[in-house]
């Protein structure tokens, strides 16, 4: 990732007008998790959601959070200290695996990054190898009729992100229709 790349990520990411239609404290609440989990948010970036996940899961909790862009991480790197979050373990990873400690995520969370991973089918069926049998993935990414968001050649329809998650040994829980440009699916482990 270029400088320049990096510098357009982060404005668009940390936007403060991204509240308004993102709706991140309804998102976070219907994520469901409880105090104590330990968390994988995939694509972390610069780390939007990770201190509301933090909080989320508390101090007896904790987040993974997962970027392949070393930069990205060095910048929620200093955000979380100055925020004063400490539950957090960022984590770089690869193209096709995320790298998280096998078997200890209850949750994993991608929100507006399914459509940036490189293979992201290979990379589904390795995060669904690396989580506890029960555990939950959560998928939040564009629709494809939205007027708002990426291009729509850069998006992954609903249909074919349930397609990869099937092939990866994901089952769908709940598809809710919560946010205004986006899905929301929850997908269950198999058991």
């Amino acid at each position: 990732m270029t400088p320049k790349e990096l510098a357009g990520a982060l404005k668009r990411q940390l936007n403060p007008k991204r509240a308004k239609w993102q709706k991140p404290a309804v998102l976070v609440r219907a994520l469901g998790l409880r105090r104590g989990q330990m968390v994988a948010e995939i694509g972390a970036g610069p780390g939007y959601f990770t201190p509301r996940l933090a909080r989320a899961v508390g101090p007896s909790g904790h987040v993974f959070a997962v970027d392949p862009e070393a930069a990205m991480l060095d910048v929620l790197r200093t955000r979380l200290a100055r925020a004063g979050v400490k539950n957090v373990t960022p984590v770089l990873s690869r193209d096709d695996d995320p790298l998280l400690p096998r078997g200890r995520c209850q949750v994993a969370i991608i929100i507006n990054a399914y459509h940036h991973i490189h293979g992201a089918p290979a990379f589904l069926r390795r995060l669904a190898a690396e989580l506890p049998r029960g555990a939950r993935v959560i998928n939040v990414d564009w629709n494809e009729d939205s007027e708002f968001g990426p291009p729509p050649r850069r998006r992954i329809p609903r249909t074919r992100f349930l397609r990869d998650a099937r092939r990866a040994g994901l089952r769908l829980v709940a598809d809710r229709k919560l946010l205004p440009h986006q899905y929301f699916l929850e997908l269950r482990r198999g058991q």
